[in-house]
């Protein structure tokens, strides 16, 4: 029987599937963090770029405050920050000096643990990042390798990829990232000895979702297999789309002997949490999916797909929606295969709506497939079609993109923002509109504590102060009466 390790990802990952990446902030955070702390995480999946410009433009919260005060309320767990590729909140394709201060400033105000999913599984692009990432002071480094199903993402192919991770003496740990839910566990039956065969003694870890009802047996099998640690979401975060739920799969695994050193109280405590906040703030939880082999096709995260309806059905087109997705899984053959994942499931089906509503075929591109063709976001898989290749290449707006100038250099962009900026407010400014981290600053300190108990009492407060036309308000509960008239 195996000793499994657990890493939460409620922060994170369960809020952006399941929330938008909008159901927390600095208040919700910082409110479950000391229960967070007791529960005994390997670590705690906290943010990403992207989840730090969230907390800026929706939220006009600072994200480096955020870090410091969730790594002074947890000490003892580390926090991880999941990095994909050379970008840092923009998808402007980063200079390694600029990345190079993102993982130093990120260290600096309390990630421990970064994960590192390059969307092109680019081992050369994930070493070079964590050489950076040691550099700059990060403790531990742990490298994905991003699943998913195509005629070459076959065992050798993630064998061959964990082989060049594992050597490098700057990344600690691997782990499978199965952004889709797709891994099944008879698949993960030759998958994971593969790729553990070529790790030596270096752990390997599995996160993934219960879209297509796969995740939770997938993680029963896993631990059998050699997996050391598993990603879960806790209460309302869990299941859906999002990762499998933190109790059941922490029940089952110690049903089936293994081990999973968590305090079990505190651990209730942070489902239980996570949960009332959805019911208070009127948020999705988590449901067991059922099983859609269709999936398997598009391979389209639950929200892509739930986007894709509505552009469907806001041009009154929603009888396409099959050959959209016929189209989606051509086109994806066409660009070498790409993983569906951020940035790729956006522009795999854009191109596909475009090419399914339009006169033609790749009648019109847009921009970020064409950097997707010409190599802006790494190198694909596999060749381009060259038919797909020959039409783009015949574009003038290729030849524009072509000539794009790179990101300038730090000190051009320190001069050109100001060079008395704090490293963390010149990060934000080079990424981000201007505008938004002045609303930012404007906003003040974030709130600190957050009573999901109040939020009903709120939310009757805001409704009534917003209308104009109320002359009496009378509040009664038993033992209370409470009188309010205008004047």
């Amino acid at each position: 029987m195996a000793e499994v390790g657990l890493v939460d990802t409620s922060l994170r990952d369960g809020n952006q599937c399941l929330w938008a990446a909008l159901g927390i902030d600095t208040a919700k955070t910082l409110t479950i963090a000391p229960v967070m702390d007791r529960v005994g995480y390997k670590a705690i999946d906290f943010t990403t770029s992207t989840h730090m410009g969230v907390a800026v433009r929706y939220k006009k919260e600072d994200p480096w405050g955020r870090i410091r005060l969730m790594a002074e309320a947890a000490p003892r767990t580390p926090l991880q920050f999941m990095s994909t590729g050379f970008r840092f909140i923009s998808w402007e394709t980063a200079s390694p000096e600029f990345m190079g201060l993102a993982f130093r400033v990120l260290a600096r105000n309390g990630i421990r643990r970064f994960c590192l999913a390059d969307p092109m599984n680019d081992a050369d692009s994930n070493i070079a990042c964590a050489r950076m990432v040691k550099a700059g002071g990060g403790e531990f480094v742990i490298a994905a390798l991003v699943f998913t199903l195509s005629p070459i993402h076959d065992d050798q192919y993630y064998a061959e990829r964990a082989r060049r991770l594992a050597a490098s003496p700057d990344v600690d740990a691997l782990y499978i990232k199965d952004p889709g839910g797709l891994l099944s566990p008879k698949r993960a039956a030759t998958l994971i000895p593969a790729i553990k065969a070529q790790m030596g003694a270096k752990q390997l870890e599995l996160h993934s979702h219960c879209t297509l009802g796969l995740g939770e047996l997938l993680y029963l099998d896993a631990v059998d297999l050699g997996v050391s640690a598993v990603q879960c979401a806790s209460g309302a975060t869990g299941d859906g789309i999002s990762n499998p739920p933190t109790e059941r799969v922490v029940a089952n695994l110690r049903t089936l002997g293994h081990t999973v050193a968590v305090d079990p109280e505190a651990l209730a405590e942070v489902c239980a949490y996570f949960t009332r906040i959805a019911e208070a703030e009127g948020l999705p939880i988590g449901r067991p999916q059922g099983f859609d082999a269709g999936y398997l096709r598009h391979q389209l995260p639950g929200g892509m797909i739930g986007t894709m309806r509505r552009q469907l059905a806001e041009s009154r087109l929603s009888h396409l929606e099959s050959a959209v997705i016929e189209e989606l899984g051509q086109v994806r053959e066409e660009l070498g295969w790409p993983i569906v994942m951020t940035p790729f499931a956006q522009i795999v089906m854009t191109q596909a709506f475009m090419n399914v509503t339009g006169r033609e075929r790749y009648a019109t591109v847009p921009d970020e497939l064409i950097r997707y063709v010409i190599g802006r976001f790494g190198r694909p898989t596999m060749p381009i079609d060259p038919r797909v290749m020959d039409r783009i290449e015949s574009l003038p707006r290729t030849r524009e993109l072509r000539a794009e100038p790179s990101m300038a250099p730090l000190e051009e962009l320190r001069k050109q923002l100001g060079p008395r900026l704090s490293d963390e407010e010149f990060l934000l400014r080079a990424t981000m509109p201007a505008s938004q981290v002045d609303a930012m600053i404007g906003a003040g300190p974030a709130v600190r504590h957050y009573d999901p108990a109040l939020q009903p009492v709120l939310s009757l407060i805001r409704t009534l102060t917003a209308k104009r036309d109320l002359t009496q308000v009378s509040v009664q509960k038993p033992g209370f009466r409470l009188e309010l008239r205008r004047s």
